[in-house]
């Protein structure tokens, strides 16, 4: 039960400072809709090559890509704990009774609350565009990038914690998520990708993700995408908590 009470005190609190600073709502909103204005009709006439592509279909090819994109850059939350540890929050945190874990777990939930809203934003951004997706079915979708988000949100908090340096970690994330995205098949599908690529592909836990949230969006909750990704995600999301957990706490005593 302290645990329980812990992590939700540092959510709360992780919450009121940032509905503090409105500018990621404005972000959220803004940097989506440039992708579904200026981006999304290029979509449609790069997936055509393999026949007549709807509006609708276009959609959701292209919506679950943004959505798996936004999540990938969960990543870069260890940014913030680079500012806290520099601010001696951390250090702060040291003489508190919170649970270690707690402190990491409270952060990784404002992050899956925030990507959620925003995934949930981007959803109906493109509805007037001509994307439809039944509730049910975006709502599984919502949960793959919920625990896309606590996978890489922890993952970056204990990279942060590890580097201790901006200079460091930038370069390091960017050359990791870059080849990610790219074999996640994010912006268009792989299906007519060379084989080669494909099975390097099928490495990458995302391009899993990716297919799964696709499916989701197209009405096909019963595809094998989905049962796969949510077994790859499942494990390694809780892999990722449990050396991340250790990581905040080895710098939290």
């Amino acid at each position: 039960m302290k645990f329980l009470r812990d992590t939700w005190l540092v959510f709360q609190r992780q919450m009121q400072l940032l509905l503090r600073n409105p500018v990621w709502v404005a972000v959220g909103i803004i940097q989506p809709l440039f992708y579904l204005l200026l981006f999304a009709p290029l979509m449609k006439q790069a997936l055509s090559v393999g026949g007549p592509m709807t509006d609708e279909r276009a959609y959701q090819i292209f919506v679950p890509g943004m959505l798996v994109m936004v999540a990938l850059f969960s990543a870069f939350s260890g940014f913030g704990i680079i500012a806290e540890l520099r601010a001696g929050v951390i250090e702060r945190n040291r003489v508190t009774p919170v649970s270690r874990v707690a402190l990491l777990l409270g952060r990784s939930l404002r992050d899956v609350v925030q990507l959620l809203f925003q995934a949930a934003l981007v959803t109906l951004l493109a509805v007037p565009f001509g994307l439809r997706v039944a509730i049910g079915d975006a709502l599984l979708a919502y949960l793959l990038i919920g625990l896309m988000t606590l996978l890489l949100s922890s993952t970056g908090y204990a990279l942060g914690l590890t580097l201790r340096s901006e200079d460091a970690m930038a370069p390091m994330l960017n050359t990791v998520i870059q080849p990610i995205m790219l074999l996640a098949g994010i912006f268009l599908p792989l299906t007519y990708a060379p084989e080669w690529l494909k099975n390097i592909a099928n490495v990458n836990p995302f391009k899993w993700a990716t297919d799964a949230v696709r499916a989701l969006f197209a009405g096909n909750p019963g595809d094998d995408a989905v049962w796969q990704a949510l077994a790859i995600l499942t494990p390694l999301t809780v892999l990722a908590l449990v050396i991340s957990s250790r990581t905040f706490a080895k710098s939290v005593r």
